[in-house]
């Protein structure tokens, strides 16, 4: 029986990988990630020799054939995204559903666990977190009113990535609909420019503005329950 791995990565501190993850990478035959240049730098921190492969949202369904026939071939392969855990609002999610919908269970799945930006975030807040609302990234124009309105009427804490282009707006807009309550920003969770804020969103705008020079790099943005 093949062996897929879904292994988590670093989000930033490449300290961040796991023995296991370490362990599997180099008993793997094949490694599919969206960028080969940036897989290759954890994997020669590591000395991990095992040849890569790309797979990202544009790859065409010939590399998904050539990833079946390898399969079918017995060999093991992983998946890993440049960052944190593969099919968390990541296109890996759409090659395992292929592979589940093409080998059912004559191939294994299997998860190694590791970083999320989301779940470090969370962790951090300070926010009630048996139950959460997790987003993804927003979209850019149509059904972003709605997913605030959304936001405004649950009452669990509410997660989802953002840009630092679009990051004002969304303080706008949270300001808005969300009034008072709490919120948090993580900004280049384990980089060197780590920064966790709360605040409520008009007090987050102010900040920002103040400070365009941290309007940079991933965000995550949590919303506290009501």
């Amino acid at each position: 029986m093949s062996k897929f791995y879904i292994i988590g990565t670093p989000i930033g501190n490449l300290e961040d990988m796991t023995f296991r993850a370490v362990r599997i990478l180099k008993e793997v035959d094949l490694v599919l990630c969206e960028d080969t240049r940036v897989t290759k730098k954890l994997l020669d921190k590591y000395e991990i020799k095992t040849p890569t492969l790309s797979y990202h949202q544009h790859s065409k369904i010939s590399k998904i054939e050539k990833i079946f026939d390898l399969m079918k071939e017995g060999k093991n392969l992983a998946l890993v995204s440049d960052a944190g855990t593969p099919t968390i609002s990541d296109p890996g999610s759409v090659l395992v559903s292929k592979i589940r919908g093409e080998f059912g269970n004559d191939v294994e799945v299997l998860v190694v666990p590791g970083p999320s930006a989301l779940i470090s975030a969370l962790s951090g807040s300070g926010f009630t977190a048996d139950q959460f609302l997790f987003l993804g990234f927003l979209p850019h124009k149509k059904g972003r009113e709605t997913l605030f309105k959304e936001i405004a009427e649950t009452k669990r804490t509410v997660a989802f990535y953002e840009s630092p282009h679009r990051i004002i707006k969304t303080l706008n807009s949270l300001n808005e609909f969300v009034g008072d309550r709490k919120i948090m920003i993580a900004r280049e969770l384990t980089k060197i420019y780590e920064e966790i804020v709360s605040g409520t969103a008009g007090e987050l705008l102010k900040y920002f503005e103040g400070n365009p020079v941290k309007i940079k790099g991933e965000f995550v943005v949590v919303v506290s329950n009501k």
